[in-house]
């Protein structure tokens, strides 16, 4: 069966998933340090170590670097011209046909459903989530990271939006908690999305992990009625 190359990822697109990956990563190594302090610097009496405030260093990098990329790949869903798939995918989300189409391609029980947009039902509803999730541990994060910048700068800007929902959110302790519960969803996501991923590229053999880097994907010509 022929197949059509198309032009699916941005550059865009492409690196902010990396930079993501990557910034969740750090996320993760410093957060379960400053959680549960696994390394311990040998003992000196010189103030020169530090090693909390270094991994909290990187934490703080790492999570602004979310945000930032999180903001900007909403703004390309929203606004890009080449993202304008991304935004047809939801057409195929409230399509029962592809919704069953799916379901049948997943239990090997029929061929993949013809999308119009890039993801599949699951796949959107999955992303849905996955950046629920950023936003609420990025509000989260932001309200623990006022208490310790409240001075000045950014913390400083933050400080009097954060309090508020800090008080929503249950107060202090409770706000950690539910960083720390978020940080959980996602870390059960991405197991689950690369195994997808996988099955995908190899069952479909359309070249969905090469279309992440470098942005094509091969389709099936499908005969025209």
């Amino acid at each position: 069966m022929k197949r059509d190359i198309e032009f699916e990822f941005s550059a865009g697109l492409r690196w902010t998933h990396w930079l993501r990956a990557i910034a969740i990563f750090v996320l993760t190594v410093t957060g379960f340090y400053l959680t549960y302090v696994f390394i311990a610097p040998e003992a000196s009496d010189e103030p020169i170590l530090f090693l909390n405030a270094k991994f909290r260093m990187w934490h703080e990098i790492a999570g602004f670097l979310l945000i930032a990329i999180t903001l900007f790949k909403t703004y390309l869903f929203f606004a890009d011209r080449i993202s304008s798939k991304e935004r047809v995918s939801f057409l195929d989300f409230v399509s029962p046909k592809v919704w069953f189409g799916q379901l049948k391609y997943y239990l090997f029980m029929g061929e993949h459903p013809q999308l119009r947009g890039v993801y599949n039902p699951l796949q959107f509803i999955a992303y849905v989530g996955l950046y629920t999730m950023i936003f609420i541990i990025s509000i989260t994060g932001l309200i623990l990271y006022v208490h310790s910048y409240q001075a000045g700068g950014i913390g400083g800007f933050l400080y009097d939006y954060m309090r508020p929902i800090e008080a929503m959110l249950g107060g202090l302790a409770m706000v950690r908690e539910i960083h720390h519960i978020v940080m959980w969803g996602i870390l059960i996501f991405l197991p689950i999305h690369i195994y997808m991923a996988i099955f995908n590229s190899i069952m479909g053999k359309e070249g969905s992990m090469d279309a992440i880097i470098s942005g094509y994907k091969f389709h099936k010509q499908h005969p025209k009625h």
